[in-house]
């Protein structure tokens, strides 16, 4: 599917979907439980897959128009019937490999082109560490991944600036074995913000993690236990963000609700956008942001642990004056696909004056004026909808390919523009 785009003035209210981090982790939270209602979750293709994957693990989960209905494989996880497809969703994998170490027996898991070709070797090596086995089929560290259980626990070393999602399998895992898990980070921790979401999330549930001095204990034979009237799911600031963007650059003025205060470290774009002169006004208690159409002006920014924002602010750097830096960005370049080059070369087919290199990546803003473009939407949802962003203030169209994969994270998410008063359509 296309989108395509052609220069707007948006305004009025929305929004988000709800958080795609907090559902694939109450998803599997439930899932190590016994019976969960989780309310207003995220159903998109990364979710669903999900759903499959704690299904296959001998999990019941009920799909509801608002809720989850989640009857968990508690302390004994079957051995899958079948090889667990993830499709595209690397949080999915990562989460179901730690699962698959309580299983007694095999488990198979693999996924669509782009999920099997990003690395899974830091995983591999922590279940080799504590006891099990796990194999890439192909001898790359990619899926199709095979593992055999570790289900005593123990101590683990693991890089932190790899994924920070191998960390939230351990500890989420580890709370069902039987010593428990000691993680000893070998190299700084990225994207930090999404293990204090998981930290966060497990308290709900009656888990408890311990921070050490060099990283995280999770003792183990512990018991989820769903929250009291069921665990709701908050809004999510990384499909708010270019929402935000959008206001920022082309309003009018968005107003986007559902936005608490939180450990979602992707609400940093609230401060980026001030940062960089945006008319914003941030109501917490309400959870309203408001932001209207402003000059911005380059700014340094570190994502570091905000990788998802990179789409964004690039974007947004493209349009404002100056210079802007995005920096410590390399393990951007492991996601659905290599973020960096992906928003490098798409930015200056549009006209923009990118600098790319392998930690940084420089638009200058001053240089540029964009202009409509057919542009390869890379089978990622975030360089998609980043893209139909620029094309509201790119003279003339601005045409997307692989449109259709903004349902990983953000159904819906043309419709909402189109609401907002954007001129956007899709077509096969």
């Amino acid at each position: 599917m296309h989108a395509t785009v052609s220069p707007s003035t948006v305004s009025g209210t929305v929004a988000p979907p709800p958080s795609k981090s907090y559902t694939h982790r109450a998803i599997f939270a439930g899932a190590y439980g016994e019976d969960c209602e989780i309310h207003r979750p995220l159903l998109s293709a990364d979710t669903k897959a999900s759903i499959g994957a704690v299904e296959a693990f001998g999990a019941e989960v009920d799909v509801g128009e608002e809720e989850l209905s989640v009857s968990g494989f508690g302390d004994e996880p079957e051995v899958p019937a079948d090889v667990i497809d993830c499709a595209n969703s690397g949080t999915t994998i990562r989460l179901a490999m730690g699962a698959a170490g309580l299983v007694d027996g095999l488990t198979v898991l693999s996924g669509d082109s782009s999920l099997r070709s990003r690395p899974q070797g830091p995983m591999l090596s922590a279940i080799e560490q504590l006891g099990g086995t796990a194999r890439s089929t192909r001898n790359n560290d990619q899926a199709p991944i095979v593992i055999e259980g570790w289900k005593n626990g123990g101590t683990v070393e693991i890089p932190g600036d790899v994924s920070s999602q191998f960390i939230t399998s351990l500890l989420m895992a580890g709370a069902k074995t039987e010593s428990g898990i000691k993680l000893a980070l070998t190299t700084e921790l990225k994207s930090s913000p999404y293990v204090e979401i998981t930290i966060e999330l497990l308290s709900d549930f009656g888990v408890s993690v311990e921070r050490t001095n060099n990283g995280f204990e999770v003792p183990g034979g512990q018991t989820y236990l769903a929250p009291e009237g069921g665990y709701s799911v908050p809004g999510d600031y990384s499909a708010a963000s270019y929402l935000l963007a959008a206001g920022a650059i082309a309003g009018g003025s968005v107003t986007v609700e559902g936005l608490y205060p939180g450990p979602q470290g992707d609400s940093e774009i609230i401060p980026i956008l001030e940062r960089m002169g945006a008319a914003i006004e941030w109501d917490q208690e309400g959870g309203e942001v408001t932001v209207s159409a402003s000059s911005l002006e380059g700014v340094t920014v570190e994502v570091g642990d905000t990788p998802d924002l990179l789409p964004t602010i690039a974007v947004l750097g493209a349009v404002a004056n100056g210079e802007t830096r995005i920096e410590n960005c390399e393990h951007v370049r492991y996601k659905e696909t290599d973020r960096v080059r992906a928003m490098a070369e798409s930015l200056t087919k549009m006209g923009a004056s990118i600098t790319e290199e392998e930690d940084v990546l420089i638009i200058h803003g001053g240089d540029t004026d964009l202009e409509g473009a057919s542009l390869a939407g890379r089978g990622d949802h975030r360089v998609v909808m980043s893209l139909a962003v620029a094309g509201l203030v790119a003279a003339g169209e601005t045409t997307i390919s692989d449109a259709e994969d903004v349902d990983v994270s953000f159904p819906g998410f043309f419709e909402k523009l189109s609401d907002l008063g954007a001129t956007v359509s899709t077509s096969e």
